[in-house]
């Protein structure tokens, strides 16, 4: 989509394209393939460093990423309230416009930073990266960053986190994973939310979820979950705690 769309020119990297920036000229002077190439390198140099600013300070960065309304910012309440007492949690909300999402975080003692896109699609790693400087890391146990809300484009763009969240609604279809590959391909956890309407939209099969996703070699694992009343949290509350105690040693594992 961003290949041909324009959307992988952003607020957070337009001052690369600018008279002056380093990707302002091209060897032709128009090849848009070129400029397109020279913006993901920068966004992913940028991704490399906002992971370094992370693992420097122990802290895990987590993207999350949906369609809109699949519930990203009521499982973030939900969590931040079952997790409160045992870590430091903030949240990178990435909107294209208003506040909404981060005023509800803020509401739970979380912090937020809010990033409104315009029209962008996704978040990039410069945008990310703006948002690190009004966070004190050092404080921090976890660092959520709710995409914006959009099954293309995000999959494409490395932030700088260590996990993919992936939430797949009930009411969406139990078909996305087949639709949109790319995105399900890059999850390290699939959420099966709102199922507490699974009783009424009975045409959502769980099962069928999970085939279209090992149809795609994906060995991610499978939650279902309801924000609304809590039932399946704990599995998810259990995977963030493995995932903070695992850090260290996936770091040492990593860096050898």
């Amino acid at each position: 989509m961003c290949d041909t769309c324009g959307c992988n020119v952003t607020e957070g990297n337009a001052h690369l394209l600018k008279p002056g920036g380093r990707l302002s000229r091209t060897e032709s002077g128009h090849e848009a393939v070129s400029v397109l190439h020279g913006l993901l390198e920068a966004n992913d140099h940028t991704a490399a460093h906002n992971r370094l600013h992370f693992e420097q300070h122990g802290v895990l960065a987590v993207n999350l990423m949906s369609s809109p309304g699949a519930g990203k910012t009521s499982l973030l309440e939900a969590t931040i309230d079952a997790l409160q007492d045992e870590f430091s949690i903030a949240v990178i909300e990435g909107d294209l416009e208003t506040e909404n999402d981060a005023n509800r975080i803020r509401k739970h003692g979380a912090t937020a930073v809010q990033i409104t896109t315009g029209s962008a699609c996704h978040l990039d790693a410069h945008m990310v990266h703006n948002a690190l400087h009004q966070l004190q890391l050092s404080e921090l146990d976890i660092v959520f960053i709710e995409n914006v809300g959009n099954l293309v484009c995000p999959a494409s763009f490395d932030l700088g986190q260590h996990r993919n969240i992936i939430l797949l609604s009930v009411p969406e279809g139990d078909d996305k994973p087949a639709k949109y590959p790319v995105m399900f391909r890059a999850a390290d956890l699939v959420l099966l939310s709102k199922s507490d309407l699974l009783p009424v939209l009975d045409d959502f099969n769980p099962e069928n979820a999970r085939r279209h996703l090992q149809a795609l070699a994906s060995s991610a694992p499978v939650y279902e979950l309801s924000a609304k009343n809590a039932d399946g949290m704990d599995d998810w509350i259990h995977w963030l705690r493995a995932e903070l105690e695992q850090r260290p040693e996936t770091l040492a594992a990593e860096q050898a």
